[in-house]
C-alpha cells in the first residue's frame, strides 16, 4: 500500500495561516475562547489548516492527473486559495467555504474520512474544527475543566441543534424564525441569563448603588457638567490595600498603590490625587482629569516596598507580609468608575458607597486552602490563604447569589421545556439524555460558565487596566499573584 503525500507534508500558505492565527487574539465577540479561560488554547485558524492539509492529498500524489511540476503547482495553488479562505475568521460559519473544504477532504479520502482523536484536547480547538469540517471528532483530557469546555463546544450544541428556544417570552418574530444550528439554545441562555440578572438586582441591588453626580462634584470638573443630577451606573469601585505605617511616630494608614493613573487614553486622562493631612496623619483621594499627570506612586523599586505618603517612611515587604498575616491589612476606596454617554466617568470615593460595600454579609465562603506553590501562588505570603480570602464580602455575596440562581434557572428551564413539548424522560445530560432534564442541564452549564468568568474578574486579585479602562482578569497568567 503506497502512502499518498498530503498537502501538509509538501507546502502550505503559512503567511496567510499565521496572519489569521495572530488576528484571532484580538477577536473577542463570538470566539470560543471567551466561553471559559484555558491556558494553552490553539488558534482555530491553525487547527482548521492542519486538519484540512493533513487529509487533502498533495497534487504530486496523483501524477496521472497532474503529470508535470507546473500542473502540480497550479493545482496546489488552487488548494491554497481554498485554505486561505478557510482560515479567515469571517468564514468560520460560511457554508459555501466550508463545503468546498469538505468536498476536497472527501475526494482525498475516497468519501470516507478518518475520525479525528485529540487525547489532550485542552480548550477543544482541534475537535471543534474537526466537527466544523464534517469529521467525526473524539476528544479527552485529564483536566475536568478542559473536559467541560470541550463538551460545551462540541458535544452539547449538536444535541439540540435546529430546535427552537423553550422560554415563554417569545414574540411573533421568534415564533416564525427558523432556528439553525444551536441558535435556539443560545437564545435560551440569553433569556435565562437576563432573568438571573433581574433576580440578582432585586436581591442584592442595594449593595451596588448608582452614583449621583452633584453640582459640587463638577465645580472643577467640566467633564462632569453634562452628568449633574443624573444617576450613573457604576462599572467598578477601585480600592487600595492598606497597612499601618511602620514609623511609630506616624502610624498612618498607608495605601499600597503602584500607580495613580485611572485612564491614560489621550484626551481622556484621569488620575487619583492623594490629599495628605500631615497633622491628622490621614490621606484622602480626589480625582483629576485633563492635562497633567499624577504624582509618583508610593511603590518603591522591585518587590512589595511602599512609601508612606504622610511621613515618607518606607515599609519593607516583611512588614507588609506580617501585617497581612495577622489580619491587619485593610482597604480604602480610591475612585468610582461609572458608565458615561461616551466612555468612562471617574468620580471620587463617597462614604455611602463604602458603607454599601460594608453591608454585605456572605452566608458562606470557600474555606479550602490555596495550594502551597511559592513559584505561582504568593498571595499566601500576605495572609490570603484560602479561596475565600481572594474575594471581598460583597463579591462573595454576588457570586453566591448567582450560583444559587443557576440552580433556580435550571428548574425553570425544565418546567418551560415541558410546557414547550420536549420529551420529559428525566434523563440527565451526563447520562446521554436529550429531553427536558438534559436541556435544563445544558442551559445551566453555560450559565455556570458566566459565573466562573465573573469570579475571574470579580475578585481582589483582578486589577484596573488604565489603558483599556476596564477590570482585568485575575488569571492574566498561570498564577495567583498579590495585587
Amino acid at each position: 500500500m503506497t502512502q499518498k503525500k498530503k498537502l501538509i507534508g509538501v507546502a502550505l500558505p503559512l503567511e496567510a495561516i499565521n496572519k489569521e492565527s495572530a488576528r484571532e487574539k484580538s477577536i473577542r465577540h463570538g470566539h470560543p475562547s471567551t466561553l471559559h479561560l484555558w491556558w494553552a488554547r490553539r488558534p482555530l485558524a491553525a487547527c482548521r489548516a492542519v486538519l484540512f492539509s493533513s487529509l487533502v492529498d498533495d497534487p504530486s500524489s496523483h501524477p496521472n492527473r497532474f503529470p508535470t511540476e507546473e500542473a502540480q503547482e497550479q493545482e496546489r495553488q488552487r488548494l491554497f486559495r481554498i485554505l486561505e479562505d478557510l482560515v479567515k475568521w469571517e468564514n468560520t460559519n460560511n457554508e459555501e467555504v466550508l463545503d468546498r473544504a469538505r468536498e476536497e477532504i472527501l475526494k482525498s479520502t475516497d468519501g470516507n474520512p478518518p475520525p479525528v482523536l485529540d487525547p489532550f484536547c485542552g480548550g477543544g480547538s482541534i475537535p471543534l474544527e474537526a466537527q466544523r469540517l464534517g469529521l467525526e471528532a473524539h476528544a479527552s483530557d485529564l483536566n475536568p475543566v478542559a473536559v467541560l469546555i470541550t463538551k460545551a463546544l462540541i458535544e452539547i450544541p449538536p444535541k439540540f441543534a435546529g430546535k427552537p428556544p423553550v422560554h415563554p417570552k417569545q414574540d411573533r418574530e421568534l415564533a416564525e424564525r427558523k432556528w439553525k444550528r444551536a441558535e435556539g439554545l443560545a437564545e435560551d441562555v440569553r433569556y435565562y441569563g437576563e432573568w438571573m440578572r433581574t433576580q440578582a438586582e432585586e436581591q442584592i441591588g442595594h449593595l451596588y448603588p448608582k452614583v449621583t453626580v452633584t453640582a459640587e462634584m463638577s465645580e472643577n470638573r467640566p467633564d462632569l457638567t453634562p452628568y449633574v443630577g443624573r444617576d450613573l451606573t457604576v462599572i467598578a469601585w477601585l480600592w487600595a490595600r492598606t497597612v499601618k505605617c511602620p514609623n511609630p511616630a506616624c502610624g498612618a494608614e498607608m495605601p499600597l498603590v503602584r500607580s495613580f493613573w485611572l485612564s491614560k487614553k489621550k484626551g481622556k486622562q484621569a488620575w487619583v490625587e492623594p490629599i495628605v493631612n500631615a497633622a491628622r496623619k490621614t490621606v484622602a483621594f480626589e480625582i483629576r482629569t485633563g492635562n497633567g499627570e499624577p504624582q509618583e506612586a508610593p511603590k518603591v523599586g522591585r518587590g512589595a516596598k511602599f512609601r508612606c505618603l504622610v511621613c515618607r517612611q518606607t515599609a519593607e515587604d516583611q512588614h507588609i507580609k506580617k501585617e497581612g498575616k495577622v489580619g491587619r491589612m485593610g482597604a480604602r476606596l480610591m475612585a468610582i468608575v461609572a458608565e458615561g454617554d461616551r466612555g468612562r466617568v471617574y468620580l471620587p470615593p463617597l462614604p455611602e458607597h463604602e458603607e454599601a460595600a460594608s453591608e454585605a454579609q456572605p452566608m458562606w465562603k470557600p474555606d479550602a486552602p490555596l495550594a502551597y506553590d511559592p513559584r505561582a501562588i504568593w498571595c499566601t505570603l500576605y495572609g490570603l490563604e484560602t479561596f475565600g480570602d481572594l474575594f471581598t464580602d460583597r463579591q462573595l455575596v454576588a457570586l453566591t447569589t448567582f450560583s444559587d440562581l443557576v440552580k433556580e434557572a435550571r428548574v425553570r428551564v425544565r418546567q418551560d421545556a415541558i410546557a414547550a413539548g420536549l420529551p420529559n424522560d428525566g434523563i440527565h445530560l451526563a447520562d446521554g439524555g436529550t429531553g427536558t432534564q438534559a436541556y435544563a442541564d445544558a442551559v445551566a452549564t453555560y450559565l455556570a460558565f458566566v459565573v466562573n468568568r465573573q469570579a475571574n474578574r470579580g475578585c481582589t486579585i483582578s486589577f484596573w487596566d488604565n489603558t483599556s479602562q476596564k477590570v482585568q482578569q485575575a488569571f492574566a497568567r498561570q498564577a495567583i499573584p498579590m495585587t
